[in-house]
């Protein structure tokens, strides 16, 4: 049953891009599919990456309430965007190549995250909820470090800040997503063929450890594929924070399993198709007087919502 609803999934996303992809062409064809390729493209891409990351990131911290943003990934991208703009100023910001501020982005969060697992995972014994908490206090620190510089920002430059506080798919270039894709790509790759293997990591650090997994390496290996992700997703279009957790209910209460083999790929999908079907709303009825962010958290809210008093999330 749930491989049905797994092919069921990967069907209505071929049929969704499709009718985005062909939908209301009239003129300058190859340019416009051009366009819709790159958006569609980035969707997808985004989508994948948020879908997987949380719910690698519920495998590994034993808790379906938690994402990849209680780790201040949000807090130190918006830091780093409000410390451009401020030393830079607004313009050169907006006059900077898409292709370096993405290298710049995913490069930073990289390394930013991969040494926080480093020390602290050594430091608390591979204790992941003192991790967790640390990561924690590091995207307050950010958050209200940000807070402080915006309040000295010129109040023209600070226009330019608030265009990235929020994800925007409109501005995604095509070497932007070939690089994002084929990290995307890698990381999916490497993840498939631990899915047995994460199943096992449900049961508790001790009784994996018990059957023969490394755990600790693989602990540290989820992590780095998790900070890539997020990375990712985050460097190229912005922080999405409320969407991991609906995708990642959606998919448990849609698939009915732990098996990471079926949960990774039917969270992947639902995650592409909320965006895809949001961006076309927000295109097509609300005519762009909202962004598709605000869209998600709205919709997602109140969906998080029914399940929690239903019970579904435990």
């Amino acid at each position: 049953m749930s491989d049905k609803r797994l092919w069921a999934l990967f069907i209505s996303l071929v049929l969704v891009v499709a009718v985005l992809f062909f939908w209301n062409l009239t003129t300058h064809i190859a340019f416009i599919l051009e366009l819709r390729a790159i958006k569609i493209g980035g969707l997808l891409v985004v989508g994948a990456a948020i879908g997987v990351s949380t719910v690698l990131f519920q495998t590994i911290s034993n808790n379906r309430i938690l994402t990849p943003s209680i780790m201040g990934f949000d807090s130190l991208y918006l830091l780093m965007q409000t410390c451009l703009i401020f030393f830079l100023s607004g313009l050169t910001y907006a006059h900077m190549p898409g292709n370096l501020l993405f290298l710049l982005n995913t490069l930073t969060m990289l390394i930013a995250s991969v040494v926080l697992f480093t020390f602290v995972l050594k430091a608390t014994r591979h204790d992941i909820q003192l991790m967790i908490l640390v990561g924690v206090i590091f995207g307050l620190v950010f958050r209200s470090f940000s807070t402080f510089i915006q309040r000295l920002i010129d109040p023209s430059e600070f226009a330019v800040l608030q265009s990235v506080m929020f994800a925007q798919f409109g501005g995604i270039n095509e070497k932007e997503l070939l690089s994002a894709l084929m990290l995307l790509v890698l990381v999916c790759c490497w993840v498939a063929r631990k899915c047995q293997v994460l199943d096992v990591m449900l049961l508790g650090r001790r009784t994996a450890k018990s059957l023969g997994v490394d755990y600790d390496r693989l602990q540290f290996m989820v992590l780095c594929a998790i900070s890539i992700l997020v990375s990712v997703s985050t460097a190229l279009v912005g922080p999405i924070i409320f969407l991991g957790l609906l995708v990642s209910a959606l998919a448990h209460s849609l698939m009915k399993t732990h098996r990471h083999a079926l949960l990774l790929p039917a969270a992947a999908m639902i995650s592409a198709l909320i965006l895809l079907l949001g961006q076309a709303l927000f295109e097509n009825l609300l005519e762009r007087q909202s962004t598709l962010t605000v869209v998600i958290e709205f919709v997602g809210g109140l969906f998080f919502l029914v399940l929690l008093s239903k019970g579904k999330i435990k």
